[in-house]
């Protein structure tokens, strides 16, 4: 696609430009002057639950506590995980099978047992001495431990631009520019990319006359079929591919919205996503391996039009570095005619390289599109 090729040197062009100052050390930045302007050694900041907290600039001792992205979106950020020193059990199986541990190795050393169970073990977390925990606004009561043992607490929100995954992103990176003050090339380029990518996406979509209908199963075993409402990221990626989330209208008092193989015989939906936040894969729903359920006469298995999310620097359902990719990849899958002259996997090769300086194997890239079962592991 000539526009795409063009579309992309542009922004990259744009985007190096905007980031080539980019030297930052831990007590000072380069200014326009070319002089070296203090860091305050604290910043004052407003967090995604509206508390205003004073936070260590550039902390070197960082823990990530159920907000499960940003383990690596702090690694990309950083280009390092070498200050993280805690995340939970889900974002380190995902780094573990993901490209992330390639990239950044000293992330499989970062331990997990700031958990006990499915519980905050506040005593493990005290003796790690971390500078600033990264939390989830959503949850008080970890929130509650944490200022309880005297703990500097920052909280991210994953809801609060209504799953919009690339202004969810966009903000956490602007919370983050303020607690470590430097330009950071690569999110810049994340953002710009997807930024470009979706707004050429929607132009060669507007056209559509019957959108694809879409479901996601972001979870799916023997116990259980959990798929995106309207509150939760699949809306967003089903729309921006130019499709329909079939799922909209599903009440749901949390963003997982449990539905039955009756609601899916009622959908009957063109294309199905699988989510890397569970083990089932194309497979399974091909040979009706899960269950008893039958998907023999689904639309989409009939049309082998099942897919398994990529699996790049994290689960790509999230916000992360590889948006813009996993946008390319969506929206072939769901409009292969208006998309067949895009090799998604030489733009991947491409985008790594600028973004990481690296050039993926083919071995990488197979991993990275058919992730495997531990990917999916939250404990």
């Amino acid at each position: 696609m000539k526009l795409l090729k063009s579309l992309l040197a542009v922004t990259l062009t744009v985007t190096l430009a905007a980031c080539s100052s980019t030297g930052t050390s831990a007590s000072s930045v380069s200014s326009s002057s070319n002089q070296e302007v203090k860091v305050p050694e604290t910043v004052t900041i407003t967090d995604h639950a509206d508390r205003t907290v004073e936070v260590p600039t550039n902390p070197e001792k960082v823990a990530i506590l159920g907000i499960y992205p940003l383990a690596s979106m702090l690694s990309v950020y950083l280009n390092s995980a070498e200050t993280i020193v805690a995340m939970e059990p889900a974002s380190a199986n995902a780094a573990k099978n993901s490209v992330l541990i390639d990239l950044y190795p000293e992330i499989g050393d970062i331990t997990t047992d700031i958990l006990s169970g499915e519980d905050l073990n506040i005593e493990a977390l005290v003796a790690l001495e971390p500078e600033v925990v990264y939390y989830n606004a959503a949850d008080q009561a970890d929130l509650e431990k944490l200022e309880n043992a005297g703990i500097t607490a920052v909280a991210f929100s994953p809801t609060k631009w209504k799953f919009d995954v690339i202004e969810t992103y966009r903000q956490w990176i602007a919370l983050l520019d303020q607690i470590y003050p430097s330009s950071s090339k690569n999110a810049k380029l994340v953002d710009h990319y997807s930024t470009e990518i979706y707004n050429m996406i929607q132009e060669t979509v507007s056209t559509v006359e019957q959108p694809q209908k879409i479901l996601f199963l972001y979870q799916y075993d023997e116990n259980a079929m959990i798929t995106s409402s309207s509150r939760f990221f699949g809306e967003w990626w089903a729309k921006a591919a130019g499709g329909v989330n079939v799922a909209s209208d599903v009440q749901a008092e949390t963003a997982n919205a449990k539905i039955t193989m009756e609601n899916v015989y009622e959908w009957n939906p063109d294309v199905i996503i699988i989510t890397n936040f569970t083990k089932a894969t194309p497979d399974d729903l091909y040979n009706n391996a899960i269950g008893t359920d039958d998907w023999s006469t689904v639309k989409a298995v009939q049309d082998h039009r099942v897919y398994k999310m990529p699996m790049g620097t994290y689960r790509t359902y999230t916000p992360s570095s590889d948006t813009p990719m996993t946008l390319l990849w969506l929206a072939q899958a769901v409009y292969p005619e208006l998309f067949a002259d895009i090799d998604v996997k030489a733009q991947v090769k491409d985008y790594y390289s600028q973004l990481f300086g690296i050039t993926l194997t083919d071995e990488q890239i197979d991993r990275m599109y058919t992730p495997n079962a531990a990917a999916s592991e939250m404990n």
